[in-house]
């Protein structure tokens, strides 16, 4: 990497929107070592509320055995903060509403234990709404129009990767603070259930909303043969159809994780039918781990982009949208 883009890569906010690796002091340890100022980590996806309190128990002792690598999120404050401390902000998010159970109080009690991100639905049906693989789209329930708001008054985002098209409008519609896509790619590359269409990038973004850019090889035209570049591409595409304030990175890492989790994650509730099948999950060359995270910059200047639009995409965009939802 030449020495102006490095600069550029080590004087920015650095943030990935989502990474459900298998955590470990090695991941924290590598996060911290690639520059990454701040994560939306994922610490629940079919848990209960029960299990859910667990896993963030879990998140409570890493921050403080590795506190010198990590510090918890809970406002863009402290992401500041930790990219001037050279640590890795982790801000606490749910990968589905699960947790919330039928209890809307629960969703402020999420919030004071630092979840700053919940993502509607994970892929099927729940109290809310419809996922992405769902056979019938239902729509946002009238349960989950009082989620949303909830959500909108104790300051957490409403994330719609994984949820149905027409759950996904209804949020967008029912929201009065931005939402977003953390992680997805445009079906205009690759048709698939994951991806979205150009009309639904564009219309997130035009009722002030966020698209994060995944590289999950799966979802890309060129699948587990697919490279930084290709990924870079994917960027392009969806900055061009939405401009780039609005865009940012989702590499949705599962670094450290086997078939096991794989099989948990691609079947309703964790155990139920089989939604999916991934095949071979190889990420893209050149961003293959977190430690290769600086790859992205000097793959984005190879691409022509401008200092200030990696600036942007690469991290102040998430800062940005981030700060307009959590203030209450």
């Amino acid at each position: 990497m030449n020495e102006s883009v490095r600069n550029v890569y080590d004087n920015s906010v650095v943030i990935d929107g989502l990474i459900i690796s298998n955590w470990s002091g090695e991941i924290f340890r590598e996060m911290r070592a690639a520059g990454l100022t701040a994560a939306n980590c994922t610490c629940s996806v079919w848990e209960g509320f029960e299990a859910t309190i667990q896993n963030i128990a879990k998140w409570n002792g890493w921050f403080r055995d590795y506190a010198d690598d990590i510090v918890q999120a809970r406002s863009t404050e402290d992401i500041v903060r930790a990219k001037k401390a050279g640590k890795t902000a982790i801000i606490l998010g749910m990968q589905n509403t699960t947790a919330f159970e039928d209890q809307i109080g629960y969703i402020e009690i999420f919030k004071s234990l630092g979840v700053g991100i919940a993502q509607m639905t994970y892929n099927t049906q729940n109290w809310v709404g419809s996922g992405c693989y769902e056979s019938r789209d239902s729509g946002l329930s009238d349960f989950g129009r009082e989620v949303v708001a909830e959500m909108n008054r104790v300051g957490m985002l409403c994330d719609l990767s994984h949820v149905g098209p027409k759950t996904s409008r209804d949020v967008i519609d029912a929201s009065n603070k931005p939402v977003a896509y953390s992680h997805c790619l445009p079906a205009g590359l690759k048709v698939h259930p994951r991806n979205k269409s150009d009309e639904e990038l564009r219309y997130i973004v035009e009722k002030g909303g966020f698209v994060g850019v995944t590289m999950f090889p799966p979802f890309l035209p060129k699948g587990a043969h697919s490279n930084i570049d290709d990924y870079i591409d994917a960027i392009d595409y969806v900055v061009n159809l939405v401009g780039e304030d609005s865009v940012g990175i989702g590499t949705d890492f599962t670094q450290g994780y086997g078939n096991e989790f794989f099989n948990w994650i691609t079947h309703d509730k964790g155990f139920g039918r089989k939604l999916t099948d991934f095949g071979e999950v190889t990420n893209p060359v050149g961003i293959r781990r977190i430690g290769d995270f600086p790859n992205l910059a000097e793959a984005m200047s190879r691409s022509g982009w401008r200092s200030a639009k990696i600036e942007k995409v690469i991290g102040a965009n998430w800062l940005s949208l981030l700060d307009r939802v959590w203030s209450v």
